[in-house]
This record gives C-alpha cells, structure tokens and sequence, in this order.
C-alpha cells in the first residue's frame, strides 16, 4: 500500500482536531493521504452518498450524537467502508464496545503520532479488503 493515495473522509467538529490530523498525516512517508474534513456527521453522510473514500475518521463527540451513535450510524449506511474512531476521551470501555460493534480501530486524540495513524489507517483498509475477500470465496 505504500505510496498509494488513501481517500479519507474526517468527521471532526473541533478546528483544533482536525489540524492536528493534517499535521500528523503530513508527517507520514508510507503512504500519499488525501483528506476530506466536515464537522456534522450528516455532511458526511451526503458527501459518502457521492463520493468514494478508503477510510472514514469518526469523531465520536459530533453536535447530534451521543457516544457510539454516530458510528452505528454511519456503519449501517456504509458498512464496507472501515472507520477508526477519534476521541478525546481516554475510555478504553468505549472503545472495546465499539470493536465489537464492528469498528476497526479506536486511536485518542493526542495520544498517537504520524506512524500509528498512518499505519491504523492501512491496516484498517487491509483488514476490509481481506474480509471482502473471504466473503467472495
């Protein structure tokens, strides 16, 4: 997967997030990021109704959405499509609940650098591209 382009929808309300991850994705050298940022879940939804995106970055504090609400959501609508949840909350609990709702990785806000989200990121697309695979043999 190195040096492919990765298409990544952020839903991210907070201005100060999604710099953050601009910041950290630039850093990467493994792999070309292109990164689509909206703030409301519902601009993300429209925008995955057009548009095709390797990844979904998933705030889980979005206006509207309590908890694990918005990924339930968004994985119902586009369940072929792995998501990472970002939070700013050290909730461990949080994030094992959400794995087993199906999420692919669970990284807090400020607490990875460039290398782990990169390779979160490939490794989620990995890991959904194999089990498309499995599901077609």
């Amino acid at each position: 997967m190195n040096n492919k382009q990765i298409n990544i929808l952020l839903i991210e309300d907070n201005i100060g997030d999604y710099q953050m991850i601009i910041r950290t994705l630039d850093k990467s050298e493994n792999a070309h990021f292109e990164l689509t940022h909206v703030p409301r879940l519902g601009a993300g939804l429209k925008l995955l109704e057009k548009e095709i995106y390797d990844i979904i970055l998933l705030d889980l504090g979005l206006p509207g959405c309590e908890g694990l609400e918005s990924f339930n959501i968004t994985s119902k609508k586009h369940p072929t499509i792995p998501i990472i949840i970002l939070t700013g909350l050290a909730n461990e609990k949080t994030g094992i609940k959400a794995i087993k709702y199906g999420e692919k990785d669970y990284l807090v806000k400020g607490e990875f650098n460039g290398k782990l989200l990169a390779r979160a990121i490939q490794y989620a697309i990995e890991r959904e591209q194999k089990i498309e695979d499995l599901a077609v043999n």
